[in-house]
């Protein structure tokens, strides 16, 4: 609903309508409702204060209910207690479609609106308006728009079919994952994997081919997946990017996930999805 951003009375009149449902944003907190299996946000009606507060039009469903979210101070010492709220990490593979798209898009907003207070043309503040959408210069009126930064993120498989698994630089020992890198100025997805691969375990690749993508708000990514083919096997590690790197069977992965002595990323991620498409199936849940 883009088209409803420029309205100026837009925001003030969805939060003194009590049918507006609202997410409160707490740094990078939201309040959930845990039933047993069945988690949602915890949304709720306008409240006065809302009013004062940074607030973000996130579109209305099919039955015309609006979604706004608010963003306050987070707590003065974070915990993962209760009543602090949960994480769009702790809970974002357990909601439902709509409340992890709400998350996922207020977060992405709230933290680019943090880090752009001034304008990047002569330093002035900037305000939000567009409902959230857009931040004006307050003196020359320039206007800046959220930022996305692309990155990709790839399984590199050998000629014997087996799947790298690399360590990032200071990541804790047995913490694996495909190798992933951020789109460079006037390159493609496709040249982006292959001078990543190249760049990171000294491959070449070819075959790549798209595979899906992720919004990835921590804190403005957007992820795009692909599978590539390696031409070798022989690793040459760029020592400020991966501590080590290993190529894996399936029956070889598993066993490592079974051990403990290779942690997978979380279900949360894209990543956790691309190495279950070359295993073919999903992996039994890991802590």
């Amino acid at each position: 609903m883009a088209d409803r951003r420029t309205d100026d009375d837009l925001l003030p009149g969805l939060l003194s309508d009590p049918s507006t449902r609202v997410l409160e944003l707490r740094g990078d907190r939201a309040d959930v409702v845990e039933d047993g299996h069945d988690v949602r946000l915890a949304l709720r009606a306008p409240e006065s204060q809302d009013r004062r507060r940074l607030g973000l039009f996130l579109g209305a469903d099919g039955d015309g209910t609006a979604y706004v979210a608010v963003v306050t101070e987070p707590p003065a010492a974070a915990t993962d207690h209760e009543d602090d709220g949960r994480t769009l990490r702790q809970v974002g593979a357990l909601l439902g479609d709509r409340d992890a798209a709400l998350f996922t898009t207020a977060l992405a907003l709230a933290n680019w609106h943090r880090v752009h207070p001034f304008c990047p043309r002569c330093g002035a503040p900037t305000e939000a308006v567009a409902a959230g959408w857009l931040r004006r210069c307050t003196v020359e009126g320039s206007e800046h728009y959220p930022r996305t930064d692309v990155a990709v993120i790839m399984s590199v498989v050998d000629p014997d079919d087996r799947l790298l698994m690399a360590r990032g630089a200071g990541w804790g020992e047995g913490r694996f994952s495909v190798l992933a890198g951020f789109l460079e100025p006037g390159e493609s997805l496709a040249g982006a994997v292959a001078r990543e691969v190249r760049e990171e375990v000294g491959l070449e690749v070819h075959g790549i081919e798209y595979l899906g993508d992720q919004a990835w708000p921590f804190p403005t990514s957007l992820m795009v997946g692909f599978t590539a083919r390696s031409t070798g096997a022989e690793l040459t590690l760029q020592a400020s990017e991966i501590a080590e790197a290993r190529w894996y069977t399936r029956v070889e992965l598993l066993a490592a996930v079974a051990d403990g002595s290779l942690a997978v990323s979380s279900r949360l991620s894209i990543a956790r999805r691309i190495v279950e498409h070359w295993l073919g199936h999903e992996i039994a849940d890991v802590p």
